[in-house]
């Protein structure tokens, strides 16, 4: 007996799939699948045959099902991947916003798709971008708010469908907004809310010319593209709300896989990658997730530190390639090059474990490019704050410490205001600016980590530091210069303040420490002492002149405190000796005539004197900070209290 005739179940079910494997093999559409079964029939095969071709159709019809799914997912994912580098990179919001609009157009396949935006000023909104658009007035259209299917979306922050536009009584109509969708032609609308945390500032729409049922995967879709509009918007508009549009990338991650197993690693990727994203994991955290999921070690390197030729290929080509018996994928966003996730001792890399190498990659560019948007936001946020406390001085206080603790900054603690600027001498206009820059940014990454706030003027940089228990402006001017000059090649000069406390509450204190460190600056330039810290302290009785509150307590209490202490003490006259040994030219003869005494008791006294304030006192520069803080003493004194 032949094996055609043979009774086998295993080889009717072979012969039954083999067809259907052949279709799948080469992407046939849905109808094709019904030939293999038509034909069977035609030529009288048996019934367990067309039984078993039957099932086999439709095991294959799911299988096909799960790869149009999947790859739908992959092209969904790619497009919002590609839309949150535009956001990352954004340089022109509308360029931005049309990306969004065409690629949510493709995705869901529909005839137009539109973005309106609030005008707050006008109290009405406005159609911002069109993509697919052919009539004029619904180019054009401005709306009241409240009016149409998109006011009913504003007013509910929902998204919301109608099949038939002009038949659907569940929003207002008018005539303008009518108008303008029957000039387009337009029946089946879907708008999704653009939002900003809880305010809803547009909607962006998805239209059909025909009836058509929106399915629930097309909302959610155009929803995360209305989340990456609305965070473009932010992000042009200066503010810092960022990390939304991050969070809504990382819920869609899966990888088409052509094998079970490779569909189950897929999966593990996208969980783990999700997981990350969701709860601001680093490039090290994905290296480590990516390294579990290929059984193999997966590193993040910087751009040196990869291998330059495999490096620069991976770049060019856009896939990770093979270097030896590791793989090199690329790290990038744009033409810049980031760094790279090179997987070690696995050259017989699957090809859908590759793609999962690549899309590892991209998810650490993103990443990085956030964070770097996020900490660009951060230092904008501390140098606005810091300038609206030097020049708008009847700020709300509630306000400015709501701001302040947006950055983890306490502006009622003690902080000193310092005063930098570089020491370079620049051979052109462009050279300066660029050394200007990079004191700002080392000045910013200081404020960022001391919890304090950082701004550009006046040709340097003004900070904002909080001081430390048993800390001195001093030591923290001359931290700063070191600090600061080690992060840039020239010499950093920089002058504080005397302590301030109470900030939000007396903003326009903030001015005048701000201009004593500016004048502590100078001195220091003056003295030649540029690339050094200081404040008014150090300065002695030029202190006086420097300090914004002159303080003449306390310069006294620094310069002859102890000898002032002693006869408070001791009922002793050293204060009394060392006036007349001044006025008498230092000279103890010409003094114990002054006072009276034994030439004896005045070389005494003054020997206590030397104690009390060290060897160096009677040193030129010693000696006329004493009598100047003897005639500071007098004064103050004299004055009737």
């Amino acid at each position: 007996m032949s094996r055609d005739h043979l009774p086998s179940t295993e080889h009717s079910a072979d012969s039954a799939e083999a067809p259907f494997l052949e279709l799948l093999a080469r992407g046939a559409s849905a109808d094709a699948y019904e030939q293999p079964v038509l034909l069977a029939r035609a030529e009288g095969r048996p019934p367990e045959r067309i039984a078993a071709l039957e099932q086999a159709k439709l095991l294959a019809l799911r299988v096909r099902s799960e790869i149009e799914g999947r790859r739908r997912r992959e092209a969904e994912l790619s497009a919002l991947f590609e839309t949150a580098h535009d956001l990352a990179g954004l340089r022109d919001l509308d360029a931005v916003l049309q990306a969004i609009v065409q690629r949510a157009r493709s995705l869901l396949g529909t005839d137009v798709a539109y973005l309106s935006l609030n005008d707050a000023a006008r109290g009405d909104t406005y159609m911002r971008v069109t993509e697919g658009s052919v009539a004029a007035r619904f180019q054009q259209l401005r709306l009241g708010m409240g009016e149409g299917l998109g006011g009913l979306v504003a007013q509910t922050a929902r998204p919301y469908v109608t099949d038939d536009y002009f038949k659907d009584e569940r929003f207002q109509h008018t005539q303008a907004i009518d108008s303008g969708v029957r000039d387009e032609g337009l029946v089946a609308i879907l708008g999704v809310p653009l939002m900003i945390g809880p305010q809803v500032i547009g909607v962006l729409f998805a239209a059909d010319r025909r009836a058509r049922v929106f399915e629930r995967e097309q909302i959610a879709l155009l929803g995360s593209f209305a989340a990456l509009a609305a965070a473009a918007i932010d992000t042009a508009n200066w503010l810092t709300e960022t990390r939304s549009a991050l969070d809504r990338l990382g819920r869609a991650n899966e990888i088409i896989r052509d094998r079970s197993g490779v569909i189950e690693r897929a999966s593990d990727v996208h969980d783990r990658l999700a997981e990350l994203v969701l709860r601001g994991g680093g490039v090290h955290d994905v290296a480590a997730a990516v390294s579990e999921v290929l059984d193999g070690t997966v590193e993040f390197t910087e751009p040196g530190d990869a291998p330059s030729a495999a490096l620069e290929a991976s770049r060019a080509e856009g896939h990770a390639v093979r270097h030896g018996g590791d793989w090199v994928a690329a790290v990038a966003a744009g033409g810049e090059l980031l760094g790279a996730l090179v997987l070690r001792g696995h050259p017989g890399l699957d090809p859908v474990d590759q793609r999962t190498l690549e899309r590892a990659a991209m998810v650490t560019s993103l990443l990085l490019l956030a964070r770097r948007s996020a900490s660009e936001a951060e230092q904008r946020v501390r140098g606005e704050l810091l300038d609206d406390l030097l020049d708008a001085r009847d700020r709300d206080p509630r306000l400015l410490r709501e701001r302040a603790a947006r950055v983890h900054a306490d502006l009622d603690g003690p902080h000193v205001v310092l005063a930098a600027r570089i020491e370079v001498t620049a051979a052109d206009a462009d050279q300066e600016a660029a050394a200007r820059r990079r004191l700002w940014s080392a000045a910013s990454h200081l404020a960022t980590t001391r919890h304090g706030l950082a701004a550009a003027r006046d040709g340097g940089t003004v900070l904002l530091l909080p001081l430390g228990p048993g800390d001195t402006a001093t030591a923290l001017a001359r931290r700063t210069a070191k600090e600061l000059g080690s992060a840039v090649p020239e010499g950093v000069t920089v002058g504080a303040s005397a302590p301030v406390g109470q900030l939000a509450a007396r903003p326009d204190t903030v001015v005048a420490a701000y201009a004593e460190g500016q004048r502590c600056l100078e001195a220091l330039r003056l003295l030649g002492r540029a690339g050094d810290g200081a404040a008014a302290e150090d300065f002695g009785f030029l202190g006086l002149l420097l300090a914004g509150d002159r303080d003449i307590s306390g310069f006294v209490e620094r310069t002859i405190g102890r000898v002032v202490a002693y006869d408070e003490r001791r009922g002793t006259d050293l204060l009394r000796t060392l006036d007349a040994y001044f006025a008498c030219g230092m000279s103890p003869a010409r003094t114990k005539d002054d006072l009276h005494v034994h030439v004896n008791t005045v070389a005494q006294r003054l020997e206590r004197v030397g104690r009390l304030l060290g060897d160096d006192w009677q040193s030129p520069a010693r000696a006329l900070e004493i009598q100047l803080a003897l005639r500071l003493h007098r004064l103050s004194s004299a004055a009737p209290h």
